[in-house]
C-alpha cells in the first residue's frame, strides 16, 4: 500500500517504517568465495520517494574485490561504495576491516521486500600452531538506513540516530539519513576457512632446504663430470 500525504506527515510515517522494517544477512556458497545475501524486509505501509541504504561493517578476514564489482554494475540492481582502498593480496592479520555502503537500485515506489547479494572473498591466515585447521570469520547483517527528501524534522526520531552519510555511491555530497536502532537481533554468522598447520613449517622449509642442497650438489657433479663449466 503507497501513501501519498502531505509533507508534515512524512516524518512520522517513516518512524513507523522504521520500528516495523527488518534486515538480516545469510552467507552462500562454500570454500573462499562466498556470497552474502541482505533482506530488508519493510513496513507494509511503504512511503514514495524512501531511500534505502545498507552499512556492511566487514571484518578483515574477508574481502570484496573492487574490479569484480565494477565488472556486476552494469547487471546489478544496487550501487556500491568503499571506504577505503583494498589490497586483493594481504593475509588477514596485515590488514584490517572496512565499511561498504550499499545502495539498492529502486525504480519508482520502493517495494516491501529489498533483496541484495554481493560476492565476497576469504583471505589467508596466520598458520595455526594448536592443532586447529579453520578458523572462523564473523559477519554482523549490515545496518539500515532510511531517509526520504520531504523529511526534514530529524528530532522526532529517536531512539534511532540521524546519521551524515553520502547521499549516493558517487559520493559527491551527504544527506542525513536514519538508522534503524533496535533491529532483529540475528546474531553473527560464522564462516569456516582453512588455515595451515604450523607445526609443519620447521620440518618443510627443512626438508625443502636439504632437497635443494642435494640437487645442486648432483647438478655440480654432473657438470664438472662432462667438462661443462
Amino acid at each position: 500500500m503507497i501513501f501519498r500525504i502531505t509533507d508534515e506527515n512524512q516524518c512520522g510515517l517513516l518512524k513507523r517504517l522504521l520500528e516495523s522494517s527488518r534486515v538480516s544477512v545469510e552467507i552462500n556458497k562454500k570454500g573462499f568465495h562466498r556470497e552474502a545475501v541482505t533482506t530488508v524486509e519493510l513496513s507494509p505501509y511503504v512511503l514514495s520517494g524512501v531511500r534505502v541504504l545498507l552499512v556492511h561493517r566487514w571484518p578483515r578476514g574477508v574481502y570484496l574485490d573492487p574490479y569484480q564489482l565494477a565488472s556486476l554494475s552494469d547487471e546489478s540492481d544496487w550501487q556500491i561504495l568503499l571506504d577505503s582502498a583494498i589490497d586483493l593480496e594481504l593475509p588477514a592479520h596485515k590488514t584490517s576491516g572496512f565499511v561498504t555502503y550499499v545502495y539498492p537500485a529502486v525504480d519508482g515506489p520502493t517495494p516491501r521486500l529489498l533483496k541484495v547479494t554481493i560476492p565476497i572473498h576469504g583471505r589467508y591466515h596466520k598458520p595455526s600452531y594448536d592443532g586447529k585447521t579453520f578458523t572462523s570469520v564473523d559477519i554482523e547483517a549490515p545496518e539500515l538506513l532510511l531517509r526520504t527528501e520531504k523529511c526534514t524534522q530529524l528530532s522526532i526520531f529517536e531512539p534511532h540516530a540521524v546519521v551524515d552519510t553520502p547521499c549516493t555511491a558517487d559520493n559527491s555530497s551527504t544527506c542525513s539519513w536514519v538508522k534503524l536502532q533496535h533491529q532483529q537481533e540475528q546474531g553473527l554468522v560464522g564462516l569456516q576457512f582453512p588455515v595451515g598447520d604450523g607445526s609443519l613449517v620447521t620440518p618443510v622449509c627443512g626438508g625443502t632446504l636439504l632437497v635443494t642442497m642435494i640437487s645442486c650438489v648432483a647438478l655440480s657433479k654432473y657438470l664438472w663430470k662432462h667438462r661443462l663449466v
